[in-house]
């Protein structure tokens, strides 16, 4: 009899997993497929590899501006996949050695949930007080005639490529059509967007946006943005654009057009688990309608985040163990890890305007920062910040440019914790960094 039984291991479920073994409860962890799920393996680590090796090239072919001549750099596709593979076995060890320190068992194959307390895999049965789901997500297949023709790929499968293609186009202007879009645009494909909306990445600040997509098609990279798409015919993406009809050929295609919650075959109509095709519902607690059974990470289609998924099921093991937790999403940071990357916590200007907030926008650029002047010749960069205009609470930190993705943690920190400026007044912020950016962007 297991305390916990956790199906499926991605950040959710085997965070989730080492939580509840460093607890001391007895816990099994049930996964079909690989350890770290997709984030570890066709996801999170394998894309930001590339995107880290594509920038380093850029670099190298820039590194004439800060005084050093290499001499004819060469982006090495299977070297860079080879790396990507690496990294992923290192890393997917290491959360097993984790998981073996913790002592949780853990079984492989699809599960099924028979009833409350009891789970089947292949054949056997397993009972725990407590049931997590937490199978995440799959690449979303749109019902676009023609989408199984042999140049079309899914974020799963482009990532082992081995050739660069010369052109690719992107269906889908979300984060990870544009993660994609960065990378292959910096080592020489031309890329293509083509985006149902009339902005790409819709969930981050309007006019961050806008500045990704300026950079972006500066970088050479085509948009087509409220445009639908019809059908594919062979390597042809047909689509439609202010009533005109357009077509676009190139080397491959890439699906991006969102991602599934992972619901089937988990027994879910036959213990009259609540779900929609958005994923299951549960409360703030991570509790689904039926006592005992919970619910994490992407299949809840709350957020779509792996480190969400890792705050849900450390909120569901507190909760079913008697500690009493419940889930923000108030300050969940997010990030698009392009070249200029994004990252963003707290309202937008679009949410702040729906939801009647009197507000005040503050935008300095990152070069008031010294150091970001030292490490990016020639580039620019924006942190934009919303305020409260009663209190002087930060509402929202939005910042395009530099390592933003290391830096917004602090904006976290200053909204979660419903900070004004004269709260952050009295931080120190070591010099140099970009980081400063944010609180002279703040204090104004």
């Amino acid at each position: 009899m297991f305390d916990l039984i956790i199906i499926g291991a991605g950040p959710g479920g085997y965070e989730a997993a080492l939580y509840a073994g460093k607890k001391g409860k007895k816990v099994l962890l049930i996964e079909k497929e690989y350890i770290g799920g997709t984030c570890l393996n066709v996801g999170c680590i394998p894309t930001k590899t590339l995107l880290h090796s594509a920038k380093i090239y850029h670099e190298a072919l820039e590194a004439h501006k800060f005084g050093i001549n290499l001499k004819d750099p060469a982006f090495d596709m299977p070297t860079v996949i080879n790396r990507k593979n690496k990294i992923v076995k290192q890393l997917t060890r290491g959360v097993e050695s984790s998981l073996k320190v913790a002592k949780v068992e853990i079984a492989f194959g699809p599960a099924k949930i028979l009833s409350k307390g009891k789970v089947a895999v292949d054949g056997k049965i397993y009972e725990g007080a407590n049931i997590l789901i937490a199978t995440g997500s799959r690449p979303a297949k749109p019902p676009i005639p023609g989408a199984d023709s042999k140049f079309v790929l899914d974020s799963t499968g482009i990532l082992n490529i081995e050739e660069i293609p010369k052109s690719l186009t992107i269906i889908g202007g979300g984060v990870i059509g544009i993660e994609f879009a960065s990378f292959f645009s910096s080592v020489g494909t031309k890329v293509t967007v083509i985006e149902m909306l009339d902005k790409i990445c819709p969930g981050i600040d309007g006019e961050i946006a806008r500045m990704l997509q300026r950079s972006l098609k500066k970088d050479g990279v085509d948009f087509f943005l409220s445009a639908k798409v019809e059908n594919i015919k062979s390597n042809k993406v047909i689509f439609t654009q202010n009533n005109q009809h357009q077509e676009k050929a190139s080397d491959l295609i890439l699906l991006a057009t969102g991602r599934t919650p992972n619901l089937e075959g988990l027994g879910l109509d036959e213990i009259t688990v609540d779900y929609d095709r958005t994923g299951i519902k549960v409360d703030k607690a991570g509790q689904t309608n039926i006592s005992g059974i919970w619910a994490c990470g992407d299949v809840t289609g709350r957020c779509l985040l792996a480190h969400s998924a890792t705050r849900e099921g450390q909120v569901a093991v507190n909760n079913m163990f008697g500690d009493k937790d419940q889930m923000s999403y108030r300050a969940m940071p997010g990030v698009v890890y392009s070249h200029p990357e994004v990252a963003s916590v707290g309202l937008t200007e679009e949410e702040a305007i729906e939801k009647n907030i009197d507000y005040k926008v503050i935008k300095k650029p990152l070069g008031i920062a010294g150091r970001f002047l030292v490490e990016n010749e020639g580039k620019t960069g924006t942190c934009k910040v919303l305020l409260g205009k009663k209190y002087n609470e930060v509402l929202g930190v939005h910042i395009i440019g530099g390592s933003c993705s290391e830096m917004i943690w602090g904006a976290v920190t200053f909204i979660e914790n419903e900070m004004c400026v004269n709260d952050i007044k009295q931080i120190i912020f070591p010099h140099p960094t970009v980081g400063e950016a944010i609180k002279e962007t703040i204090i104004h």
